[in-house]
Formats: C-alpha cells, structure tokens, sequence
C-alpha cells in the first residue's frame, strides 16, 4: 500500500500527479504518536518496579488514601501487603495502594542556631527606625486569659 502511495500517477491529463508529501503526514504523526505513548508507558513501568523492589518489611510507605505506615509482611502471589499504621495497629491492603515510599530528611542543624530577626529592614540592608512600641508589647507574657480580657477592655476603653 505504501507503494502504491509512492508509485500514484493519474492518468488525467487535466490534475496533477505524483507524489504529495502532505499524504506521508497523517502516517508519519500516527507513528510517533505510538511510539511515545509506548515510551512513556516503559517508564512508568519502570518506576512503579523500582518502588516494588524497595517496598520490603521495615520501609515507611504511603497510601493512595494517605495512611502513612510501616510495611510488617509483603505477600507478592496475593498482591498484599500488611502495614504497621501505630504500635499494635494493622491493616491489610492491596500492593497497588502504596503509592510512594516515605524518605526522612535528616535535619539541618544550621535552623536551630539561626537567629530570625524582628523587622525583615535587617535582611535588605536597611537601618531599623525606631517606631513607637503600643502597650500591647508592654504586656506580661504570662498573665491569665482573665488578665488578658481585663487588659483588653481597658484599652478599649482608653481608645474611646
């Protein structure tokens, strides 16, 4: 057929004949069309593969459903998986629920010494100005929620 799409003369003499290029398009963009469809379907094949070999006993996985746990038993010919969800809590679920397996990032120990400053004018550059402090700020820090309302309503009260 190919051929004959090639090899197509016509025998009026009054349209033009041979070979178009617009009639190899269509065939053209059909077959790249399949062969990434395929593509992508290796690699997703190939990922799902590389989180099933890391899905053993002792791993902390997620759920599709969100439930985050511990994988205690993987059963390959049933296609399940029992997950350790709390202390004495398990469940039972399918192996093409786990969607991903949960990675803990080690904790930076430069966060717990860094210092935030008050005012972001110490981040660009800028000199702090000096702004007048409400008594809010001059507050105690560890009065009551009675205190607290006291407070708050003589405020009040001096702004009316």
């Amino acid at each position: 057929m190919f051929l004959n799409v090639l090899a197509q003369t016509t025998t009026d003499t009054g349209s033009q004949g041979g070979f178009a290029l617009s009639n190899l398009l269509l065939p053209i963009l059909l077959g790249l069309f399949i062969f990434m469809m395929f593509r992508k379907q290796k690699k997703t094949q190939k990922t799902v593969q590389e989180q099933r070999s890391q899905m053993v006993p002792g791993t902390e996985v997620m759920t599709q459903f969100g439930l985050f746990g511990t994988i205690v038993s993987v059963d390959q010919e049933e296609n399940k998986a029992v997950l350790e969800l709390s202390p004495g809590n398990t469940a039972t679920i399918h192996l093409q629920a786990l969607t991903k397996v949960v990675t803990v990032q080690p904790e930076e120990t430069e966060t717990e010494d860094a210092v935030v400053p008050d005012d972001a004018s110490s981040l660009t550059g800028e000199i702090a100005q000096e702004r007048p402090r409400d008594d809010a700020a001059d507050a105690p820090q560890d009065e009551t929620p009675d205190e607290t309302l006291k407070r708050l309503d003589r405020e009040n009260k001096k702004d009316n």
